[in-house]
């Protein structure tokens, strides 16, 4: 990755860079993702949140699922009120991990009367933890194509999948991760959103991988705004995201400065959506933490500005 973004003449011009590749950030689209709320008081952070962020007006904001519908109830909850309160569209996440198959279309079906129209289908990790092997619902969906094909016979919902850069850690060549993408598509996925990474190259070469297989579908790079670097350092290693030890260098010396965080966090966000912009990507999927303060700066530094409601 190239820490040195502004050459002189882009210095020279104030934020050349910025201005250059983003145009005031009208050709951008963003999109969020939100967490259901465990307490109320955590309920009320989450709302702030999401009030914070609507005037951006994102494509869609993602509410996500429990592993085995652990979050089933509060992820209804919430995407029903993002309805009901909000101008914002949602697409809630669902998986198919421990559960028959007649239990997710009734949460399918539940999702369509609320008036829902997008959902994000994943399989979801093993109830036993990510590294173990996951076994199918004996009565379930056998897997995330599976599940995207069953999406769509029940209504005509727009579908969002998951694709990993770097590789699913159940996948056991990158080749076999790519078919199981595939796979999705042909089930009737519309767009493929990735796990998070931190160096844009990693994605600039997935990217290549899937124009190669003759993947046409948009494919989103998922963008993790680093506040917390332990804590996401941590669910790098689980999910098989690299850490380059340049990331591990910013934030070197932090642990108890979260005001200096956040500022490196923006930076380095910011440089990463740079770079994929100039390689011409136009399209973020921002995993927002459930807090929306860092989210909206970047997005405020790429170029998007707040509409009045």
């Amino acid at each position: 990755m190239n820490h040195n973004t502004f050459s002189d003449d882009d210095q020279a011009g104030g934020v050349g860079l910025l201005s250059k590749n983003f145009d005031s950030g009208t050709d951008l689209r963003i999109s969020f993702e939100f967490s259901p709320p465990k307490t109320p008081e955590l309920e009320e952070k989450l709302w702030l949140a999401i009030k914070r962020l609507e005037p951006l007006q994102p494509d869609f904001v993602s509410v996500t699922y429990g592993a085995g519908g652990s979050t089933r109830e509060r992820t209804h909850a919430t995407v029903k009120r993002i309805v009901e309160e909000t101008s914002l569209r949602p697409a809630a996440h669902l998986t198919c991990v421990g559960a028959d198959r007649e239990s997710v279309d009734d949460v399918i079906k539940s999702y369509w009367d609320a008036g829902v129209r997008h959902i994000v289908a994943l399989r979801g990790d093993p109830p036993t933890g990510i590294g173990t092997k996951y076994v199918p619902h004996p009565g379930g969906y056998a897997g995330s194509p599976e599940l995207v094909r069953g999406i769509k016979e029940i209504g005509d919902f727009e579908v969002s999948v998951g694709c990993y850069p770097e590789q699913h850690p159940d996948a056991q060549t990158p080749q076999s991760d790519l078919d199981i993408l595939k796979r999705k598509i042909e089930a009737g996925a519309d767009r493929a959103i990735t796990q998070f990474f931190f160096d844009p190259d990693v994605f600039l070469r997935f990217r290549d991988h899937t124009e190669a297989e003759g993947i046409s579908i948009p494919i989103v790079p998922g963008i993790m705004p680093v506040s917390g670097f332990k804590g996401v350092r941590r669910m790098a290693e689980a999910a098989g995201a690299s850490v380059p030890n340049w990331a591990i260098e910013l934030f070197d010396g932090l642990e108890k400065d979260a005001e200096t965080r956040r500022l490196v966090a923006a930076s380095l966000v910011v440089e990463q959506c740079l770079r994929l912009r100039d390689a011409g990507v136009n399209q973020f999927h921002f995993y927002t933490m459930n807090k929306a303060d860092l989210t909206f700066a970047i997005c405020h530094i790429l170029g998007l500005r707040a509409k009045s409601q």
